[in-house]
């Protein structure tokens, strides 16, 4: 049985981009591997969110993930702020993890060029972090998507350079877990890239959205005049919603748009008509169950606390290994 670790920002409410990346296969993933979920509210302090919306989103994330089938008698689900061994780890990764490549990450650039008034430490180290929270259970798997493969094979530099520098193989390399399929980049409704908060409130579809405000973010989706010649190449933000369609509607739904796109007799309202109510029906009944999880105090503390004390019982071995190894032991 291999150990598999995953996490989500706690500012980062679920949409259909994390759910189609991964969510819907931790099911089967969770019963066939050793799985870590967890919520990164520490990554989340880059942004420097307020604290009583930090906390109310932790509970909303694990309403969420709860909701879309992740068990806890099954998985470890936890808060990363409750893992102070992770950060422990973290800060052991820093001593070998080198300014020049941190800075040509391409998550660095993006968010120095966008938020220039708020380049902080922790920005800069946000991979150093990421591969703590994957190397703590020794994970050899993570489910990410194409975004986050330069972070994933940073993990594995990291891994691979605290093992030569001692000499032995504590840490695996670990690889993407992408369920036998090309990783899954699930496109915004803006037409500029991935779905994500990053990209623009309005460019994503979440899990917990009111069905009118899902309504409206999909009307209100980038399109053109139409195609004015048969059989034309679609445009990057109309192909987007034919990705979008493709994810939520049967296929005969996305052949018939297709066909009317390619003939140029396409209505953009109709197409993004259905697409809102295709995408209302397939979130209802996990809204539903995200609803009744988040009423639930006593369910969400006991699984918090449960959760902690599975991840310590891991997290705490790789961490005494670490101190032996790097000299920090007792005369």
């Amino acid at each position: 049985m291999e150990t598999v670790v995953s996490g989500i920002r706690s500012t980062g409410r679920l949409h259909l981009g994390n759910y189609f990346g991964a969510l819907k296969n931790f099911i089967t993933m969770q019963q066939e591997n050793r799985c870590y979920f967890f919520i990164a509210d520490y990554h989340a302090l880059t942004t420097h969110p307020d604290p009583k919306a930090l906390s109310a989103s932790v509970r909303s994330v694990l309403a969420e993930y709860l909701a879309c089938g992740i068990d806890p008698n099954t998985a470890t689900i936890y808060r990363q702020s409750d893992l102070v061994e992770t950060f422990e780890l973290y800060l052991a990764l820093n001593m070998q993890a080198y300014l020049g490549e941190l800075m040509k990450t391409t998550s660095f650039k993006d968010k120095a060029r966008k938020q220039p008034e708020n380049v902080n430490a922790g920005l800069l180290t946000y991979p150093v972090l990421m591969a703590a929270d994957i190397l703590i259970h020794k994970a050899h798997k993570v489910p990410v998507g194409k975004d986050q493969e330069q972070h994933l094979e940073m993990t594995r530099t990291f891994a691979r350079r605290f093992n030569h520098f001692h000499g032995m193989d504590v840490f695996p390399e670990p690889v993407a877990y992408n369920f036998g399929k090309q990783l899954v980049k699930v496109p915004g409704l803006d037409g500029s890239g991935k779905m994500g908060k990053s990209e623009g409130e309005n460019n994503a579809i979440y899990l917990a959205d009111a069905p009118e405000v899902t309504r409206k973010k999909i009307m209100r989706a980038l399109t053109d005049q139409g195609p004015t010649e048969p059989n034309s190449k679609p445009p990057v933000f109309i192909q987007n919603l034919f990705t979008l369609l493709g994810l939520v509607s049967t296929p005969d739904v996305v052949k018939h748009y297709k066909k009317t796109y390619a003939d140029c007799s396409i209505r953009y309202g109709d197409l993004k008509k259905q697409l809102a109510e295709d995408t209302l029906a397939f979130i209802a009944p996990i809204r539903e169950r995200i609803v009744d999880i988040e009423n639930d105090t006593a369910l969400i503390n006991r699984v918090l606390k449960d959760g902690a004390e599975k991840a310590r019982e891991s997290s705490s071995k790789t961490l005494q290994e670490v101190r032996d190894l790097w000299g920090f032991k007792p005369f």
